[in-house]
């Protein structure tokens, strides 16, 4: 199968979809929410879906009902409005990078198989992980090995991957992993998936795309429109958990603050807490184990 959509029961409970009403997949990939979406959408409903990559294109669902865009979400707004779609009942996003990329091995997004270092989402886009590796400064690899991946000698990593590129082509999967071989802590599956995590989150610019979809998301939601997200590791979360909550990414810390001014709300939080996937699901898939959900609801 192409791609198990995660959290999907819980996704369609959230989105409290209208028979005709318009509703957004902004990361289509395998399809399987935007299927079920239109499954619950009449005649009049209107599905736009969203993705930038080829595979998930000729994997597009053939309906009247559905536009593809062939776009990253990061412009969803322009899209919609070239679409006559400038307002929506609810927008879904699931973040995680799908089945089909994982396994299809020159693509170069899994630790698993050998392939070019390429990582891209967007095979149009000029930047490459094997460009990244052979020509960020050691202080910038350190930093995004630290801040996207967590890795903990992000330092050490960084320092050996400049010594070592001046005689290493570091092209291939199989060449970077046995050039970082010795000063890989702890489980190294662990270890390689949080440097790998921390390459693909640059090469797409994932989160910078991630806020540009939640500040337009705000404008184009009707008011009582909902926004779903699901988020596969806590820099995303924290972002999206922020953006519901204040409308800012970033908590202020208002104790020394000569005012007590805040923005008016956006969003009613509809998930308290994340929803996570139920032991039936995480038996069936375990990719869904690190999924959390959170659904908020446009005031106005």
């Amino acid at each position: 199968m192409y791609h198990l959509p995660v959290l999907l029961q819980e996704v369609i409970d959230n989105l409290q979809i209208r028979p005709d009403g318009t509703y957004v997949d902004a990361t289509f990939g395998g399809g399987g929410h935007s299927r079920a979406i239109l499954s619950h959408l009449g005649e009049n409903g209107r599905l736009l879906v969203f993705d930038q990559d080829e595979d998930a294109y000729r994997n597009r669902i053939e309906d009247e009902r559905v536009t593809f865009v062939q776009q990253n979400f990061r412009h969803l707004q322009r899209f919609l409005k070239l679409h006559k779609a400038t307002e929506v009942d609810g927008i879904l996003a699931d973040l995680g990078v799908s089945s089909y990329q994982f396994d299809t091995a020159e693509r170069g997004f899994s630790t698993r198989f050998e392939g070019n270092m390429d990582m891209r989402m967007d095979q149009r886009a000029p930047l490459t992980a094997s460009q990244v590796l052979q020509t960020y400064s050691e202080q910038r690899l350190h930093l995004l090995f630290q801040d996207y991946g967590e890795v903990t000698n992000a330092r050490t990593l960084a320092k050996t991957i400049v010594q070592q590129r001046k005689t290493n082509p570091l092209r291939t999967i199989g060449e970077f992993k046995s050039m970082i071989q010795p000063i890989v802590k702890g489980n190294p599956q662990k270890y390689l998936a949080q440097v790998f995590q921390a390459l693909r989150i640059v090469v797409n610019d994932e989160l910078g795309a991630l806020k540009e979809l939640l500040e337009q998301s705000a404008q184009v939601l009707k008011p009582g429109g909902r926004l779903a997200m699901i988020t596969f590791h806590s820099l995303e979360d924290r972002l999206v958990k922020n953006f519901m909550k204040t409308g800012q990414f970033e908590i202020q810390d208002n104790t020394y603050a000569f005012t007590t001014d805040t923005p008016p709300k956006t969003f009613q939080l509809i998930t308290k807490k994340p929803i996570v996937a139920g032991a039936a699901e995480l038996k069936q898939n375990t990719r869904s184990r690190s999924a959390k959900l959170r659904v908020a609801e446009k005031i106005g």
